[in-house]
């Protein structure tokens, strides 16, 4: 009877590890979230430092401390249609190329001050009437646009700033008739 087994197991084995050299482990994997773009993590980390580098850490947190990436690409997957889908996945993957182009290295790689030059560059992109639909110049023109719309929207909706930074309140509060408007607090809108 163990001979049985041990055969069995040995026939698993070996089947197993003929298998394994078909497996393809170097591809990176795509994020189910968004069913209609075809992100990976490498992408979302460079989303992350792009919106990172739009609203910075300073008094207040920044951006890719609380994480605006994802609503970035929830907005981008549920509400923008198909051919601004496109756009912004062109102008993301091709970010990675703008970036060594203008800032000389690889997003990451570049400090705080050669980030921001690269952004403000893809922001400052003129381009001519006749722009192909393909010109991967208009493609990271249309995403650094949109990212920095859904970075800012994002990061003045997020939990953070409605609760820490400039407090929000349901309703307003009591009615209060005799009060100066000298001794009004103004409300942290900047943090």
């Amino acid at each position: 009877m163990k001979r049985r087994d041990a055969l069995r197991s040995l026939a698993l084995i070996t089947g197993g590890l003929v298998l394994v050299p078909s497996c393809d482990f170097s591809k990176e994997d795509i994020l189910t979230a968004y069913q209609n773009l075809q992100i990976t993590p490498s992408l979302q980390q460079l989303l992350k430092d792009i919106a990172g580098t739009i609203i910075p850490v300073g008094n207040i947190k920044s951006a890719a401390d609380i994480e605006v990436q994802d609503f970035i690409l929830v907005m981008v997957n549920d509400c923008i249609d198909a051919d601004g889908q496109k756009s912004f996945m062109q102008g993301l993957q091709g970010f990675e190329d703008f970036s060594k182009k203008s800032g000389g290295s690889a997003f990451a790689k570049l400090d705080q001050s050669g980030k921001e030059a690269v952004v403000k560059a893809a922001l400052a992109i003129e381009l001519p009437e006749n722009t192909k639909p393909e010109d991967p110049q208009k493609a990271t023109k249309e995403f650094i646009g949109m990212a920095k719309r859904f970075t800012v929207q994002g990061f003045m909706m997020s939990e953070y700033i409605q609760t820490q930074v400039k407090p929000y309140s349901l309703i307003p509060g009591d009615y209060q008739g005799a009060v100066l408007i000298s001794d009004l607090k103004p409300e942290r809108i900047n943090g």
